[in-house]
């Protein structure tokens, strides 16, 4: 077994997906937060932050730094650094204080809108915890206290679907099962934890297209806005999808859009298709579009 602790060029255990919510006296439920996943590395003296990744991204949160004095032995948590807007995590509020450079822009970030690490795991306190059942690291985690800028996830027993259903209602991004007795897994994905996500949809216009490895067609979609057509995203479709030849039969024009240029093929704006996705950012783009079909 590896020294979790030192040797730091370990991944998190990753989630499994299922497309419905479900109810199971096995399993606990959680909130899943839209933010950038961490392992945190705690000692009194330090905190280092690792990306899923491997990449140490501790320099672009200083404000976390203060968890260091709420441990008093080498801990390591797992969880999500987020940035709330409006009462939800927003992933395009986190994703810029990932682009930050600068060391004087950082500091400002995090003092002006300090994010916070949503803690739902323990993997190490002076020992690796990872072949406890997920219960018993509950009860080592549980000890420590909710603060700023740690927050313990809440979690609820049995009931997945009702708590499907409260987060789809407020726009959430969906809910995390666990499997009460389940060991934590070091770079793996197993289904000891299961990802249920509130996926929207929407109706979009293709308006170019990029021809990728396989022959896969990588299409620029946006819509509408007064006169103006506006991107949104792109989606991919494989050779076998509906779409994909009249895409490459569409008329060939100048670039339609109003706010994106790039080096692709641009068709007139009529193909109109529908896609899901998990969110819009504040400039109207699409998180993780997926081309469902052909309208």
């Amino acid at each position: 077994m590896i020294n979790l602790w030192k040797n730091r060029t370990w991944g998190p255990m990753l989630l499994k997906r299922v497309p419905e919510p479900f109810d199971s006296k096995e399993h606990i439920f959680e909130i899943k937060f839209d933010g950038i996943r961490a392992i945190i590395f705690a000692s009194p003296k330090e905190v280092y932050i690792q990306s899923r990744n491997k990449k140490d991204i501790t320099s672009l949160f200083p404000e976390l730094q203060e968890i260091k004095n709420m441990v008093n032995k080498n801990v390591i948590f797992d969880g999500e650094i987020v940035l709330f807007d409006k009462g939800k995590s927003s992933f395009s509020k986190i994703s810029e204080r990932m682009h930050l450079k600068n060391d004087l822009k950082i500091n400002k970030a995090s003092s002006d809108d300090p994010a916070s690490f949503i803690c739902f795991d323990i993997l190490y306190e002076n020992k690796n915890l990872t072949d406890l059942p997920l219960m018993k690291r509950k009860e080592y985690l549980n000890k420590y206290p909710d603060t700023e800028y740690f927050i313990k996830t809440k979690m609820i027993e049995e009931k997945g679907i009702k708590l499907f259903k409260e987060i789809s209602k407020l726009g959430l991004e969906g809910i995390v099962a666990k499997r009460k007795c389940g060991k934590y897994y070091i770079n793996k994905r197993c289904d000891e934890f299961i990802k249920i996500k509130n996926i929207q949809d929407g109706n979009y216009i293709v308006g170019g297209y990029e021809k990728k490895k396989n022959d896969i067609l990588s299409l620029a979609i946006g819509e509408y806005k007064n006169k103006d057509f506006i991107y949104a995203g792109k989606v991919s479709v494989g050779p076998k999808a509906n779409i994909y030849n009249k895409v490459l039969k569409q008329r060939k024009i100048s670039n339609p859009f109003t706010d994106f240029n790039e080096d692709i093929t641009y068709i007139k704006p009529l193909i109109k298709i529908e896609v899901t996705f998990l969110e819009k950012t504040k400039n109207g783009h699409l998180r993780h579009p997926i081309y469902k079909e052909m309208l």
